[in-house]
């Protein structure tokens, strides 16, 4: 098929590079020139496990490229993709789903032939009853364009993997055409075993919230069973394991840690707790609510660690390492980053803070440039008086702690993600501290 890919940041750029994967001719579409010159140059202006390879093959096999013109690609493509942002809106409770009605406007009174414009964008639910409308009403195609809402579940970091090889697909849409186009455009995956779930446009809407919502309320739940160990002096990582042998729970997403974040799950949180509430939904929202708050809470609770795992020393004047800026491994998304959002709190209470990321550097000076920064993962322990870890990457479980101890600084570290072997850096005579675990 000839399809579009309206919007390429985190979500549009991995789609397009897939979809050119599955032997599909793609155009991108964005508004900044110079990010679709670096783009039409094979250069990834994300980090994702993958997408620089795919990116540099399609563009070069010349079935992938990009442009800022929606005529062209309305002209071009049968099928339209549209992955533009959808920030909380200024109210903190709802997206902000301007970019995707302004993607509408304009591709619309370009559409002068059947075609189908499949949403990825996280909405509100509504909101493809309404796009269907605006497009009809500015197409000169007019009912000949089907609108269908197929919510993205991608992991950050593996967005590469989720695409070509999801867990599942959901396409909510009202017309027999519109299901044959999912069909066709999938179909590679849809070949492979993938399920799709055929819904109406409201149920997928609602999917995706209800996805990240869970996961966000069960980050929640053992971060809160974490603070209960902590105050009982028991072990947190027992528990997972004790509660992740029943199938009806699974270890999955219960890493407790210093809470969730990242262009996704806050964001969805906010607004599937404000849909509960429009919905009448009480008691959910309650909920909901409560989840929200366990998470706003986790950097103080990070911060009474470090501050226990300092004694005498006051955070004002120590010198802090903090590991990690991305908020979780395997991206440089900085986006409402615990790592960062304590990093800062640790600056605002007198800290001397040094942030390192294997990967983030780049764009956390970006969002924070107040913070200082390090490339250089031993030497960012340089006269540290503890060690912070903060998100979770593989590097810093790989490090041996033998050959840090005997740089300058105290071999203090508070592990905030719970994910470190204490035992062996304790070994190597580390004073180790970890959330909801007891020993130091």
């Amino acid at each position: 098929m000839r399809i579009s890919v309206i919007g390429c940041g985190h979500l549009g750029i991995p789609h397009a590079a897939a979809m050119a994967e599955l032997g599909h001719e793609v155009i991108g579409v964005d508004v900044d020139q110079a990010k679709v010159d670096r783009l039409n140059a094979g250069e990834c202006p994300i980090f994702e496990v993958g997408l620089p390879e795919l990116l540099a093959r399609h563009t070069e096999s010349g079935r992938l490229r990009f442009t800022t013109d929606l005529r062209e690609a309305a002209t071009f493509a049968e099928l339209h993709f549209i992955g533009v942002g959808t920030p909380i809106d200024a109210d903190g409770r709802s997206y902000d789903t301007g970019q995707v009605y302004g993607a509408i406007r304009q591709l619309a009174p370009h559409l002068n032939r059947p075609c189908t414009i499949v949403g990825k964008s996280t909405v509100t639910v509504g909101t493809t009853r309404r796009v269907t409308a605006l497009a009809q009403s500015l197409a000169p195609a007019g009912e000949d364009v089907d609108v269908v809402w197929n919510p993205e579940f991608l992991r950050e970091g593996h967005a590469v993997e989720d695409t070509l090889r999801p867990d599942r697909l959901i396409a909510g849409l009202t017309t027999a055409s519109a299901e044959k186009a999912i069909r066709d455009v999938y179909a590679p995956i849809l070949d492979a075993g993938v399920p799709l779930f055929v819904t109406d446009p409201q149920t997928a809407e609602l999917a995706k919230g209800a996805a990240n919502t869970f996961l966000g309320l069960k980050i929640s739940y053992i971060n809160a069973v974490a603070d209960m160990c902590d105050a009982a002096d028991a072990d947190i990582s027992q528990i997972v394991d004790i509660l992740g042998i029943d199938p009806r729970i699974g270890s999955g997403g219960m890493q407790p840690g210093i809470g969730y974040g990242g262009g996704c799950l806050p964001k969805d949180i906010r607004a599937f707790t404000a849909s509960a509430g429009q919905l009448g939904a009480a008691a959910a929202a309650t909920l909901l609510r409560a989840a929200e708050r366990i998470n706003e809470a986790r950097t103080g609770v990070a911060m009474d660690l470090i501050t226990r795992a300092l004694g005498d020393q006051p955070v004002q004047g120590a010198r802090v390492t903090v590991w990690g800026a991305a908020f979780k491994p395997g991206t440089n998304d900085v986006r409402e980053s615990p790592a960062l959002a304590l990093a800062h709190v640790l600056q605002e209470a007198g800290g001397v803070v040094t942030v390192h990321d294997p990967q983030a550097v780049a764009t956390a000076m970006i969002r924070n440039p107040e913070l200082d920064y390090s490339d250089d993962l031993p030497a960012s322990l340089d006269g540290a008086d503890v060690v912070v870890l903060a998100t979770e990457w593989p590097e810093y479980q790989q490090v041996d702690p033998h050959t840090l101890v005997d740089r300058p600084g105290t071999p203090l570290l508070v592990d905030c993600r719970t994910t470190l072997n204490a035992e062996s850096w304790r070994a190597a005579g580390w004073t180790v501290h970890q959330l909801g675990r007891p020993g130091k």
